[in-house]
């Protein structure tokens, strides 16, 4: 098998405390960050977690497991987010981007290996929380992380990935945790950033 990228989870989840300000330093209701000029609603974080919840509850003698093991799901969604957007500003930088073509042959990989579409689509509701609707766009951040590796080199998106960080300017809503822009994360995780996977089936990350 060849070697996969993943994005890391954030793994804490801090204490509630008053909501983000925006850029102006005006409070902003219902957002969940603010990432360069983007605004992320709580509503649309909240219909990813709805999404992922729906497609848990499907699951039939699953889903109570399924729902048990994403206890942190609205920040494990929204760390998915802001990890995509780095993603995008660094294939941005770089001149990078991903086909249709490219996120089909990168789908057609994960179904093989998963032995068909349900099978698939199962694997990464399971490992990494994503409905089927969501896993597109985790596709498209595989691909465009090959690309950035082949650019830059194994081991060495780090500096790119600070430097997109540090021009999307990330603010995050307290309720949802801090985001680290040391560790290029969002809560107090241990994981590191980039990780390697050796393997498909070794779990869909940053979901």
């Amino acid at each position: 098998m060849h070697r996969r990228t993943a994005l890391s989870v954030s793994a804490a989840l801090l204490v509630a405390a008053p909501l983000l300000s925006a850029c102006s330093g005006e409070t902003r209701p219902g957002t969940a960050a603010v990432v360069g000029s983007e605004r992320i609603t709580t509503s649309a974080l909240q219909a990813q977690v709805n999404d992922v919840r729906a497609a848990q509850n499907r699951s039939g003698q699953a889903s109570a497991e399924l729902i048990a093991s994403t206890p942190h799901l609205e920040r494990q969604k929204l760390d998915a987010l802001l990890q995509s957007h780095i993603v995008d500003k660094m294939a941005g930088t770089a001149g990078l981007t991903a086909t249709e073509k490219d996120i089909e042959d990168e789908r057609r990989t994960y179904v093989d290996d998963a032995g068909g579409n349900e099978e698939f689509e199962a694997r990464f509701l399971q490992k990494g929380a994503m409905a089927p609707g969501q896993i597109d766009r985790f596709l498209r951040d595989r691909v465009l992380i090959t690309k950035l590796t082949a650019t830059y080199g194994a081991g060495k998106l780090e500096a790119p990935a600070r430097a997109a960080v540090e021009a999307l300017h990330i603010e995050v809503n307290p309720r949802y945790g801090a985001w680290d822009a040391k560790e290029i994360k969002l809560g107090g995780g241990e994981t590191p950033w980039i990780t390697q996977r050796t393997r498909p089936e070794q779990a869909p990350a940053g979901a």
